[in-house]
Formats: C-alpha cells, sequence, structure tokens
C-alpha cells in the first residue's frame, strides 16, 4: 500500500463529502440520531441489498417505534414480519438484543465498546450505530468501504484474509473525518454503493480518476481482491405436506441449524435426491415419525425447488398425502393448523414458494 500523508488525506476527505453533498442519496433511515432506529437498519441492511430492506425497514419502524416496542413483540411475529428477508440469525439476534436492553433499563448504549457487546452487533455495525448516533470516531468498514479503498489505493491484499482486515481497518481509520464522522461514513458507503459500484463504476465522471491506482493502472475489474473461494454444501430436504380434512402438519424448527425458529412441514433429509417414496427411508429427521403412518408409502404429486443460501444450496422435495380426516398426530412438537391460516406462521422461502406456487417446480424427475 502506498504511503499516505496528511494532504492526500485532507483531499480525500474534502472530494469524498463535496461528492456526497451533490450526490445526495434519500434514504428513510437518514436524518435520525436515534440510535434505535439506526440499529434497525443497519441489522436488517446486514448481507441485504437497499432496494430488499427498504421496505421490511419501514415495516418494523412502524411496528415497532422504540426498543420496548421490539422487545414486547410475540417471537412469532416477529420471525412473521422478517419473512423472505432471510438470514433469520439476525431477527433472532434482533429481539434478544432489545430484550437485553429493556432488562438494563430501556436506555440504549451511547459508546462503542458497549454497543459492540450487543447480541448480533459486529464491529462494522457498531461502528455505524456509534458514527451516525453518537458521532464517535469510528470508521465502518463494509464491502463498499473495501471496494472504494482498494480501487483509490490500489490495495490488493485480498478483503477476506485476517491481514488485509487489518490493512483496511488502519486506512479507514487513517481516512476518517474525526470533525464529522457520521457524516463521512455515510459519504463513504453512498459512494460504494452508487458510484464506486461493483460492476460497471461511473469512472469516467469520478472525482477521484486522477488519484485513483485502480483507474490509472487498468485494474478497476480487478479490485478488490478475495482470496476464498465459497463453496456450498448441497442438502437434499424432503418436507411431507400431510394433509387430514383441512389441516395440515407443521412444526417449529428448534435445532441449531439454519432456518431456526422457522415453521415447516415434517422432514426427512436425504444423502441423495430421494426418486421414489421408498427413498425416504434412509433419510434422518422429524418425519421420519411419519413414515410408519403412511400406508404403503403412497404419495402425490411431489414437486421440487431449491433455494441458495450464503454457504449451502438447498433442494427441497415436497411430498404430499391425503392423511383422511381420522389420522392423529400423536408425536410431540408438531401441530394441525387449517390449510388456509398457513399464511400466518413463518416458513422458509422455499417452503414460501411452494405454497404460493409463483414458479414452476424445477423438473428434476
Amino acid at each position: 500500500m502506498q504511503k499516505i500523508g496528511e494532504a492526500k488525506v485532507r483531499l480525500f476527505q474534502k472530494k469524498l463529502l463535496e461528492w456526497a453533498a451533490a450526490h445526495p442519496r434519500p434514504l428513510p433511515w437518514k436524518n435520525t440520531r436515534d440510535p434505535y432506529i439506526i440499529w434497525l437498519s443497519e441489522i436488517i441492511l446486514q448481507q441485504t441489498r437497499v432496494e430488499q430492506g427498504s421496505p421490511y425497514f419501514l415495516k418494523f419502524a412502524e411496528k415497532y417505534p422504540t426498543v420496548q416496542h421490539l422487545a414486547a413483540a410475540p417471537e412469532d411475529e416477529l420471525m412473521k414480519m422478517w419473512e423472505g428477508l432471510g438470514y433469520y440469525s439476525r431477527a433472532r439476534n434482533l429481539h434478544a438484543a432489545a430484550k437485553k436492553i429493556v432488562e438494563d433499563g430501556g436506555k440504549f448504549p451511547d459508546t462503542f465498546e458497549a454497543i459492540k457487546k450487543m447480541k448480533g452487533v459486529g464491529e462494522y455495525t457498531a461502528s455505524a450505530i456509534a458514527s451516525f448516533a453518537f458521532d464517535l470516531p469510528f470508521a465502518v468498514v463494509d464491502g463498499n468501504v473495501f471496494r472504494v479503498l482498494s480501487r483509490i489505493f490500489g490495495v490488493a491484499t485480498p478483503i477476506d484474509s485476517t491481514e488485509g482486515k487489518k490493512e483496511f481497518s488502519k486506512l479507514a481509520d487513517l481516512l476518517l473525518d474525526r470533525t464529522a464522522p457520521g457524516k463521512y461514513n455515510q459519504a463513504m458507503m453512498d459512494f460504494g454503493a452508487t458510484h464506486c459500484t461493483p460492476a460497471n463504476p461511473k469512472c469516467g465522471q469520478c472525482t477521484f480518476s486522477a488519484y485513483c491506482v485502480a483507474f490509472q493502472t487498468g485494474r478497476v475489474s480487478d479490485l478488490p481482491v478475495k482470496g476464498k473461494k465459497l463453496e456450498k454444501r448441497l442438502r437434499h430436504f424432503n418436507f411431507l405436506k400431510i394433509k387430514t380434512g383441512e389441516k395440515v402438519v407443521i412444526r417449529k424448527r428448534a435445532e441449531k441449524d439454519i432456518w431456526r425458529n422457522l415453521y415447516e412441514f415434517p422432514l426427512i433429509e436425504t444423502d441423495n435426491p430421494a426418486e421414489k417414496p421408498e427413498d425416504l427411508k434412509t433419510g434422518k429427521g422429524s418425519g421420519g415419525l411419519f413414515l410408519k403412518e403412511i400406508p404403503d408409502l403412497v404419495f402425490q404429486h411431489p414437486k421440487r425447488y431449491q433455494q441458495l443460501l450464503t454457504h449451502q444450496k438447498i433442494i427441497a422435495t415436497f411430498w404430499e398425502w391425503e392423511a383422511g380426516e381420522g389420522f392423529h398426530i400423536d408425536f410431540s412438537g408438531f401441530l394441525t393448523v387449517d390449510q388456509k391460516l398457513l399464511g400466518k406462521f413463518a416458513f422458509p422461502k422455499v417452503i414460501d414458494l411452494y405454497l404460493k406456487d409463483k414458479i414452476l417446480p424445477l423438473k428434476l424427475f
């Protein structure tokens, strides 16, 4: 990394803030110093595009205008509100942190160290809340910041390496405008999100083009550098939609696994795709309890969908069975609910797709 003197730091700050003043980015969580609202927006926007997260933020801010309202929310209601946003551990952590704040007197933490101790809050989120709400001098370092700093200053150290994280954190702290950290951090994030974008950045009209190492050396598309290649785990989920009269069988996922606290149909996970009902006998999961109850394993209309997660690819097959009105459940943890009321429960996206049937099932049979 090139050596950066004080004059260059001041020039960078000046140009960045001038760009921000000329390119305002109105967002519903801006122009507030309420740490609760800022925290809510930051958690919702983790791993989420602004376009997708904004409607959720507005919905949550209206439903739960204070941390006390959020803490008092029933868990099922909160998870249903979060449905479709993904990364559900964020919702669980949000709820737990809100309850802890209320238990401790209801005052939102106002120091970086105290904010960082909140469940689900890391270095970046703590820096964002501390600077936006309390104007504390902590630089935010997220994907946008990695990209901007990597390109402008020609940093090729992998951003997902320990060395890279330390280097970028040090550089971000050096460049931070301590007279207006919140304003500076917001400008940096907006610049990365709307101008110095991953694809098709606006280099031809960039205030930094004369100083940007990546632009001057033709390496814009090469920076930032990622060292690790993510490999997704493939999992085969078989959901048993068991209908008894107008009711269907569901359960809440309680295991320390994906989708915890969401609802699902009885599940059998197999190592390979189940091509016929008999293949389910080799699987494991809550649905196995029902196999002995289903005569001759006769299912109807198997349908298959997929859902991509950060570290996993889920292939979900739905096996439908009409159990008849006399079918009784004797297994703990299962519910029978009216099929018309399924919309009140929070399901994983792949089950929601099946229920709404808005896309064609994958033709894998």
